[in-house]
C-alpha cells in the first residue's frame, strides 16, 4: 500500500522545522517581553467541555473521538437503527480533539483557580484540530500560539495584545493589518435595524462578507427571516469606517463605541509600525466573544486571516465560575509559515543546523576526523563526521545536499601537520589553520 498522509495535516522536513521554530521562538519571545507565562493543556478534552462554545457552525468541526473497546456495546440502538448520527453521537463518543486552546484554557482557569493570581497572562503554544476543508492556508491540524490574560475587564490589555502582533510581525518581516472592532457595536447595529434578538445570525453571516460577498451575505439573511429593510439598516452602518462618526440610539452600540475610542487612547501612548483599521465587517464567527474583536491580514500576500481574537466576558461562567472577564488573541502559525515562504521572509542562518563537516581520505584519517570533531564541539561550533572514507565527490555531494556552510577535509598531510583546510562552501575560499584558529574562525 502506497504511504499517505491524512487530508489537512502536513509532514514537516527538518529545514521547516527550523522555519517554523523562528516562528515560535519569535512569537515566544514578545510573549515573555510583556510578562505572559507559559501553560499546556491535554490534546483531548471531554466533547462536554468543548460543544457549544464555539456557535453550531464550530460545533460541526470538532473532531470525535469514538469511546474505547466496544463502542458499540453501549450505543443507543433506537438512533443507529434510525442512522440518528446526532442522537447517536453521546452514547459512542466522549471525547474530542481540542478545536482551539481558548476554550481548555477557561477550564484550566477553574480548575486551577486556587492557584494561580489574577489577573493570569498565560501563552500556549500546541495543536488544535478541526474538520474543516483543506484549502490554501487551512488545515485540519495546526499550531496556534495563544496568548490570553483572564481576572481583568480593564481594556489596557487589548492595547496590549495590539502591541503584541505588531511587535511580532514587525520583528517576522511581515507587513499586516490590524483590524478591529467590538461585538456590542455589532450588537448595536441589530438593534438600530430592530432585530436584537438576532444580532447572532447577523454575526455569523456578515463573518462570512469575505467568503461569499455581500449578495451572498444578504441572501442569507433573508434566509434566516430578517426582513429586506433591515437587512439594507445594516449594511448603511457597515459602511461607516469612522469610530467617532457612529451615533446608536442603543446603549450596547453606544458602549462598544466607547471601548474602542478608549483603545486607541492608550494606544496613542505607543508607536507602532503597522496600521490599526476600524472594520465595521469583522465579526469574528466564534459564540463566545462578547466585546472587542480583531483580527491581522498580511498585505503583500493572498491570505486569510492570520491572526484574530477578543474580549470574552464570561467564558469560565459555564464551567462554574461567573464574573471572570478575559481577553486573548491566537497567531495562525501555519499561515504565517505559508506566508513568509511565499516571500522569502525567512533568515538563511536558520536552517544551519551543523556549522562543519569533516571528509575523510580513508580510515585511519576518520578516526582522527573524530577527535578533531570533539574538539570542535566542545567548543560549542555545531560538527558533523562523515560516516566512511567514500570517494571525495560523494561526500562533497552529502555536504552540498544538507548546504553546510564550512568543509574540513582530512588526509595523511592534515594529521601529520596539524593544520587542516577549512573550505567556506558558498565562496569557495580555503584557509590552512591549526585547530584554534578554526575554531575562533567559526565562532566568529
Amino acid at each position: 500500500m502506497k504511504p499517505q498522509i491524512l487530508k489537512g495535516t502536513r509532514d514537516f522536513l527538518p529545514q521547516q522545522v527550523y522555519k517554523r521554530n523562528y516562528i515560535f521562538d519569535t512569537i515566544k519571545e514578545v510573549f515573555q517581553k510583556y510578562g505572559y507565562l507559559p501553560i499546556e493543556t491535554p490534546v483531548m478534552e471531554h466533547l462536554s467541555t468543548l460543544t457549544g462554545k464555539y456557535g453550531e457552525e464550530g460545533d460541526k468541526l470538532l473532531f470525535k473521538l469514538l469511546n474505547n473497546g466496544d463502542f458499540l456495546s453501549k450505543a443507543d440502538e433506537e438512533a443507529l437503527a434510525n442512522k440518528d448520527s446526532k442522537k447517536l453521537l453521546p452514547s459512542i463518543s466522549k471525547r474530542g480533539l481540542r478545536y482551539d486552546l481558548t476554550v481548555p484554557f477557561a477550564r484550566f482557569v477553574v480548575m486551577h483557580q486556587n492557584e494561580i493570581s489574577f489577573p493570569f497572562k498565560r501563552y500556549q503554544i500546541q495543536p488544535v484540530w478541526r474538520a474543516d476543508r483543506p484549502q490554501k492556508g487551512r488545515y485540519q491540524e495546526f499550531y496556534q500560539c495563544d496568548v490570553d490574560v483572564v481576572g481583568s475587564d480593564s481594556l489596557i490589555y487589548e492595547a496590549e495584545l495590539i502591541q503584541i502582533y505588531d511587535e511580532v510581525f514587525t520583528k517576522l518581516g511581515l507587513n499586516v493589518t490590524i483590524k478591529v472592532n467590538n461585538r456590542k457595536i455589532l450588537k448595536g447595529i441589530a438593534e438600530e435595524a430592530n432585530i436584537g434578538d438576532q444580532w447572532v445570525d447577523m454575526t455569523v453571516a456578515i463573518d462570512k462578507l469575505d467568503k461569499i460577498g455581500e449578495d451572498g451575505v444578504k441572501k442569507e439573511l433573508l434566509s434566516k427571516g430578517i426582513s429586506a429593510d433591515s437587512i439594507s439598516k445594516i449594511f448603511a452602518l457597515l459602511e461607516t469606517n469612522n469610530v467617532e462618526e457612529l451615533n446608536f440610539t442603543n446603549e450596547e452600540g453606544r458602549k462598544g463605541k466607547e471601548e474602542l475610542l478608549k483603545i486607541h487612547e492608550y494606544l496613542d501612548q505607543s508607536k507602532l509600525k503597522n496600521e490599526v483599521k476600524f472594520d465595521m465587517t469583522l465579526a469574528r464567527g466564534l459564540g463566545y466573544y462578547t466585546g472587542f474583536i480583531v483580527e491581522v491580514s498580511a498585505n503583500d500576500a493572498i491570505m486569510g486571516s492570520i491572526g484574530g481574537g477578543g474580549r470574552y466576558d464570561d467564558l469560565t461562567g459555564v464551567f462554574g465560575m461567573r464574573d471572570m472577564s478575559g481577553v486573548g488573541i491566537s497567531f495562525g502559525a501555519a499561515r504565517i509559515y505559508d506566508v513568509m515562504e511565499e516571500l522569502a521572509l525567512f533568515p538563511k542562518e536558520i536552517t544551519e543546523s551543523t556549522k562543519v563537516i569533516l571528509l575523510s581520505f580513508d580510515e585511519d584519517c576518520l578516526i582522527h576526523s573524530t577527535k578533531v570533531a570533539n574538539q570542535l564541539r566542545e567548543a560549542g561550533i555545531s560538527t558533523e563526521v562523515y560516516p566512511s572514507a567514500a570517494k571525495m565527490k560523494k561526500q562533497m555531494k552529502y555536504a552540498n545536499d544538507r548546504s553546510i556552510p564550512y568543509v574540513m577535509v582530512i588526509g595523511s598531510d592534515e594529521v601529520d601537520s596539524g593544520l587542516y583546510k577549512l573550505k567556506q562552501m558558498e565562496t569557495g575560499d580555503q584557509q590552512e589553520l591549526d585547530i584554534s584558529e578554526i575554531i575562533q574562525n567559526l565562532m566568529s
